[in-house]
C-alpha cells in the first residue's frame, strides 16, 4: 500500500513534534512503601520531523508502547525513547506520562487511614542524552496571614494546589517531596477526617498562616538544603475563598548554574 506520510514535502518546514497524545495506559510505578503500585497514565508521545518528510506513522507509537507493556516504569524510560528514535528515524524523542499517585494517610488525631490522590508526571526526552523532569502536584491548605492579622476573629483560608518539578541526580521518592511541600503549608490535606482531625487541622493552619510567597519559599529552602535535587520549579495557585480570583507565585532554580 502507498506510503503517504512518507511522501517528499516541499514546504522546506521543520516540525519539532510530533506523534500521538493522551493515550490510557497502565504503568507500574516505585512506591517507597509497597515496593510499587499499579495506576493508569495519560502518554504523550513524539518525535521530531525533519522537513523533507510529509508526515509520520502514529501506529508505532502505539506499537512502541504495546512493546514495552510489561515494564513502563521509570527504569524503562530512556529505553522506551531510544526505541522511538530508532523506529521513527527520529533525532529526538518525548515521552510524558501523567498519572494518580495515592499514597496512605493516617489522620492526625484519630489515625483513621485514607487514600490521597497526587496528580503526578514524568516528562522525558532524548536526543544526545537523556532529560527527566518528575512533576508532583500537592493539594495543601493555606490561611491568609493578612486576615489573620487584621480580623478580630477567624481568618479566610482555602485549598491551593502546589505544582513542583524536579531533576535530580540521585533517586528522589514522590513521597518525599509530598512532605517537603505539606510541611510547608498551613496544613496538609487528607481523604478522611473525624471530628477531632478537624479541630486539630483547622487550628494548626490558624496558628501556620502562609501567603502564596511564603510557601514557594519555604518549599525552595527545603529543595536547596537536599543535595539529591539538581533543578527545580514551584507554582503555587491559591483558590482564594472571598475573591473571585486565585493568588499565584512561581520560582525556579538551576542549583548546577547557582552554584557556579
Amino acid at each position: 500500500m502507498k506510503d503517504v506520510q512518507s511522501e517528499k514535502d516541499k514546504r522546506n518546514i521543520f516540525i519539532e513534534k510530533v506523534g500521538v497524545s493522551s493515550i490510557k495506559y497502565p504503568i507500574r510505578i516505585m512506591d517507597k512503601q509497597n515496593g510499587f503500585q499499579n495506576t493508569v497514565a495519560l502518554v504523550d508521545i513524539y518525535v521530531d520531523l525533519p522537513s523533507e518528510y510529509r508526515g509520520t506513522h502514529m501506529s508505532r507509537f502505539v506499537e512502541i508502547l504495546n512493546k514495552h507493556r510489561n515494564n513502563m516504569s521509570l527504569s524503562n524510560l530512556e529505553k522506551i525513547l531510544d526505541d522511538t528514535k530508532q523506529q521513527l528515524r527520529a533525532k529526538v524523542a518525548h515521552i510524558v506520562l501523567r498519572f494518580p499517585y495515592f499514597i496512605l494517610k493516617k489522620a492526625p488525631i484519630t489515625k483513621e487511614e485514607s487514600f490521597m490522590d497526587y496528580e503526578c508526571a514524568f516528562i522525558a526526552s532524548k536526543n544526545e542524552k537523556f532529560d527527566f523532569v518528575l512533576e508532583v502536584n500537592v493539594p495543601v491548605h493555606l490561611l491568609c496571614p493578612c486576615s489573620k492579622e487584621i480580623s478580630d476573629f477567624g481568618a479566610h483560608n482555602q485549598r491551593a494546589n502546589i505544582r513542583v518539578k524536579v531533576k535530580m541526580d540521585r533517586l528522589v521518592w514522590i513521597e518525599e517531596i509530598v512532605e517537603m511541600v505539606e510541611n510547608s503549608a498551613s496544613a496538609p490535606l487528607y481523604a478522611l477526617l473525624k471530628r477531632p482531625d478537624e479541630k486539630y487541622i483547622t487550628e494548626k493552619a490558624y496558628m501556620n498562616p502562609k501567603f502564596v510567597e511564603d510557601i514557594v519559599r519555604d518549599v525552595s529552602i527545603l529543595f536547596d538544603k537536599d543535595e539529591r535535587i539538581t533543578y527545580y520549579e514551584i507554582e503555587a495557585i491559591s483558590y482564594e475563598s472571598i475573591h473571585n480570583h486565585s493568588a499565584y507565585a512561581y520560582l525556579h532554580r538551576d542549583k548546577n548554574s547557582y552554584n557556579k
